[in-house]
């Protein structure tokens, strides 16, 4: 205990948080493409970590991705931190299977009892949630492509809510955290790629909550990982993030036996939705907005908008000492 207590009070000595009993949690609903790269894994611990902590209510994980062993994986992970009853969704448009993703390790090596099949449809879990929270209480932190939400959006009434999706939306959400794009520009990002042509577009042109965007610039040099290596092999952490390593395209050529460092693009939208403007980490961009193309590209329009209510985050601090509270959170020594 007291080593937690030495470490809590060095975080609040490096980063200038806070934590005022007073103000509610976050109440949040994770979008993710869990299994492709490990910061979905290390953004997941990190909610379920800071939530033992009493920093946020995690309503629901939904799943972007359709890989076979998804479910699975993410249902291994909740269950391993206590958190099997949280609810999971996913984007119902058939599975396939992906052999460098690390969700059927995960899976295999880890007890799970929820699959594809057996949870809903992502939109009809967002809906339910959303229907029975109260007004503008809810942060949606979404970590992958944005096909669920685009749904969400166009979806109809239903039995939780005579409200068509984007009202729905506009009566109970408080603010999107979007990992996706390049601030201020950039040609093309897979969060707003994800191969679905104009999903972005549809989505950003559709939204009129606040939106933060945690952008690939952001995440690029925040490099963590290599401490994961002092995990026990059956951690899910390790499984998850060893099997990354070494087969994942991008990685496998440095692979050398163990865990490698990767950008953590997905922890730090977790880092911000959760403990909000950490001001000597990041600056916050404002007075514009983001316009995305059909691509995965986007730009920011440095001129204010009658509805969009964006910004953006700007890495302001080392990228060293973020991966140090990152790591920190994912290994529960905060």
């Amino acid at each position: 205990m007291r080593n937690r207590i030495h470490g809590f009070v060095l975080f609040i000595i490096i980063t200038g948080f806070s934590f005022n009993p007073v103000i509610a949690q976050p109440r949040i609903i994770f979008d993710t493409d869990f299994g492709g790269d490990a910061d979905d894994l290390g953004a997941l611990v990190m909610l379920y970590n800071m939530m033992d902590r009493g920093e946020l209510d995690l309503l629901a994980v939904m799943s972007w991705s359709t890989e076979r062993y998804t479910i699975p994986a993410i249902d291994a992970v909740s269950r391993f931190y206590g958190y099997g009853d949280i609810p999971l969704g996913v984007r119902k448009d058939g599975t396939h299977y992906q052999a460098w993703n690390y969700n059927e390790p995960i899976a295999k090596a880890m007890e799970y009892e929820r699959t594809y099949d057996s949870v809903p449809d992502a939109i009809h879990l967002y809906r339910k949630i959303l229907a029975a929270s109260e007004d503008n209480s809810v942060i949606i932190v979404t970590v992958g492509p944005l096909m669920n939400i685009k749904n969400l959006i166009q979806s109809g009434p239903d039995h939780y809510s005579d409200l068509p999706g984007n009202e729905l939306i506009e009566k109970k959400v408080e603010k999107f955290v979007i990992m996706g794009g390049r601030f201020p520009e950039g040609e093309w990002e897979w969060n707003f790629s994800g191969n679905m042509p104009g999903v972005t577009r549809f989505v950003l042109d559709n939204l009129t909550v606040p939106i933060t965007f945690s952008g690939f610039e952001v995440g690029l040099p925040i490099r963590t990982g290599t401490r994961l290596n002092e995990l026990d092999p059956s951690h899910p952490l390790y499984i998850g993030y060893m099997h990354f390593s070494e087969h994942a395209s991008w990685m496998a050529d440095r692979f050398e036996g163990e865990i490698l460092d990767n950008a953590s693009y997905d922890q730090t939208a977790v880092l911000y939705a959760v403990r909000g403007e950490i001001s000597n980490l990041w600056e916050y961009v404002e007075g514009g907005y983001a316009v995305a193309d059909d691509d995965g590209g986007n730009i920011w329009i440095s001129e204010d908008h009658p509805v969009k209510q964006h910004s953006y985050l700007r890495l302001i601090t080392e990228p060293e000492i973020v991966a140090e509270i990152i790591e920190s959170i994912m290994l529960n020594k905060f």
